[in-house]
C-alpha cells in the first residue's frame, strides 16, 4: 500500500491528557489548577484531596501516560513510523506549554495531537482544544514561530479501542463465581457531566438529549454486549451508568451514579454485576477510587459480587490503533483518494475536524484545532 507508513505532512505527535499529582505537596496545587475559574465548592475539592492522599497522593495517571508513550514509540518503531511523540498535560507537569515550546524548539512544525479522551464533550474535547490556543497564544506572545496543530478524531468505536474493552469484560465474568454468572448485569460506567453539557456535546445537528456524549456511549456498550453475548451466547442485561460527579447539588447531571444503581440492581435481585468504564482511556484516580472504592465498597455491603473490568490503557491494539489514526489522517491532509476511517457501530467514523458550534463553552473561549479556530 503506497504510503502506508507515512506520517506526512506531519513531523510530530502529542500526546494531551489531563496530568496529575506525583506526591502529596502536589495534591492542593494539581487541584487549583483543575478547578480554576470553575466555582467548584472548596467541600468537594477537599474529599476529592482525600481520595489521592488514600493512595499516597500520587494519581496513576502520569505513569500510565508513560506506559502508554512506550507502547506507541514500540509499535511506530516496529511498523517503520518515524514520527517522534511528546507529551503535555493540562493540568501539571509536564504542562502543554512548556512542551509546545519544545517541540517548536525542535522544530516542529505540523502537529498532529491525540487526548486522552475518546468521546465529544466540551470537558474531553474542546476545554483541551481551549488548552491549546491558551498555549498557542503564550508561544506567540513570546515571539516563536507557531506550529500547525491537528487533533486526532474520536475514537471511541475504532476497533483497537474496543477490543480490549471487550476483552476485559469477559474476564471479569469468567472471575464471578460460577452460580452468579449466567446473571450477571454489566454497568458501562463514564463520567457524569452536566444535563447542559451532555445536550450540546457534539456538532450542532447532534444537540438534544443527551447529545454526541450520551449516544456515543451507549453505542460502544452496545457493541461491547453484543461481542460479549456472541462470544459467550448469554445476553447480559446492560446500563449506562455514570460516576464522579463533581458539581453544585442544584445543577442537575447525568444519571443514574453507579452506587445508587447497584442498590437497585441488587434490589432487583440480580446475583451479580460487572463495572465496565468504558468512558476512560486509563485506570486513573477516578476509577480507582470511585469505581475500585466507592463501588466496590457498595457491593461489600449489599452483600453484592462485584468486578471492575480493565480499560485499554497501554494495550498494544489500542497502541496499534493510534497508528491507524495517526495514518488515516495524515493521508486525508494529504488530499489522497479512498481513506476509508475505522469505525464499528451505528455512528460511523467521528469529524476530523470540529465544527463552529461542536460542544460549546459557557463562556466562548478560543480553541485550536477546529473550524473556529484563530490559528490556521
Amino acid at each position: 500500500m503506497p504510503h502506508a507508513h507515512d506520517a506526512t505532512p506531519y513531523d510530530a505527535l502529542l500526546l494531551l491528557s489531563f496530568g496529575g499529582p506525583e506526591g502529596p505537596d502536589d495534591v492542593v496545587p494539581f487541584l487549583e489548577n483543575v478547578t480554576r475559574g470553575r466555582g467548584i465548592p472548596k467541600e468537594r475539592l477537599k474529599e476529592v484531596g482525600q481520595h489521592y492522599f488514600l493512595f499516597g497522593g500520587v494519581s496513576p495517571i502520569n505513569a500510565q501516560n508513560r506506559a502508554l508513550l512506550d507502547a506507541l514509540r514500540k509499535d511506530f518503531a516496529e511498523h517503520g513510523l518515524d514520527l517522534p511523540i511528546y507529551w503535555g498535560n493540562r493540568n501539571w507537569a509536564p504542562y502543554l506549554t512548556d512542551t509546545l515550546r519544545e517541540m517548536v524548539a525542535d522544530g516542529r512544525r505540523r502537529i498532529l495531537v491525540l487526548a486522552t479522551s475518546a468521546y465529544a464533550s466540551y470537558s474531553g474535547c474542546r476545554q483541551y482544544r481551549e488548552n491549546l490556543a491558551d498555549s498557542l497564544a503564550a508561544l506567540e506572545a513570546e515571539g516563536l514561530e507557531l506550529p500547525r496543530i491537528d487533533k486526532i478524531r474520536h475514537y471511541f468505536n475504532h476497533p483497537g479501542f474496543l477490543d480490549p474493552m471487550i476483552d476485559g469484560v469477559l474476564e471479569s465474568l469468567a472471575d464471578l463465581p460460577e452460580d452468579v454468572r449466567d446473571g450477571a448485569h454489566l454497568a458501562f460506567c463514564t463520567h457524569s457531566i452536566p444535563n447542559a453539557s451532555a445536550d450540546s456535546s457534539g456538532p450542532v445537528e447532534d444537540h438534544g438529549d443527551g447529545g454526541a456524549y450520551v449516544a456515543e456511549h451507549l453505542d460502544v456498550a452496545k457493541l461491547i454486549a453484543d461481542a460479549v453475548r456472541e462470544r459467550t451466547g448469554v445476553e447480559y442485561p446492560w446500563q449506562l451508568v455514570y460516576q464522579s460527579r463533581s458539581g453544585a447539588p442544584h445543577i442537575p447531571w447525568l444519571e443514574p451514579d453507579i452506587c445508587d444503581h447497584l442498590e437497585e440492581r441488587h434490589a432487583a435481585g440480580v446475583p451479580a454485576v460487572v463495572m465496565a468504564p468504558i468512558g476512560f482511556v486509563s485506570d486513573h484516580m477516578e476509577v480507582l477510587y470511585d469505581l475500585d472504592t466507592e463501588a466496590m465498597a457498595k457491593g461489600e455491603e449489599l452483600g453484592l459480587p462485584v468486578r471492575r473490568s480493565a480499560t485499554v490503557g497501554a494495550d498494544p491494539r489500542f497502541a496499534a490503533a493510534i497508528r491507524d489514526l495517526v495514518l488515516e489522517r495524515a493521508a486525508v491532509e494529504r488530499g489522497e483518494d479512498a481513506v476509508t476511517p475505522c469505525a464499528l457501530g451505528t455512528l460511523g467514523a467521528s469529524h476530523n475536524l470540529c465544527p463552529v458550534g461542536c460542544c460549546p463553552a459557557r463562556t466562548p473561549q478560543p480553541a485550536a484545532a477546529g473550524a473556529d479556530s484563530p490559528y490556521a
